[in-house]
């Protein structure tokens, strides 16, 4: 990304900033975070890798599962301390094995579980 500097992105005093996944239909699918390590990678390979805080290292989405988020668009928020990250997402992005982690609304008072897990 030519005229784009990692080191203008306020990280916080941990080094990591939010990075929030949406896929193109507009689906907010996750919330991970990013360290400048993770987001160079990301950049340079258009696989979206995070950085794992409970591992203590970086993950590429779907290394594993084969979930893989590719990167269509970064964003970046007025505050330069979040990430908006459009991707094209393989499968879905919940560890649950749903599309999108944020699959429970609190209706009339009471959590909803709002879409099953995938097949």
């Amino acid at each position: 990304m030519q005229g784009f500097d990692i080191a203008s992105l306020a990280f916080d005093a941990r080094g990591l900033i939010p990075a929030i996944a949406q896929d193109r239909d507009g689906t907010v699918l996750m919330l991970a975070w990013m360290n400048a390590g993770s987001l160079a990678e990301t950049l340079a390979t258009g696989d979206v890798t995070y950085w794992s805080r409970s591992r203590g290292e970086m993950w590429r989405k779907g290394a594993t599962s084969g979930h893989v988020q590719k990167l269509v668009e970064l964003r970046i928020d007025c505050d330069r301390d979040c990430l908006l990250l459009i991707v094209d997402q393989t499968g879905p992005a919940c560890h649950t094995n749903r599309r999108s982690c944020f699959y429970t609304g609190l209706r009339d008072g009471a959590e909803a579980i709002l879409s099953d897990p995938l097949e």
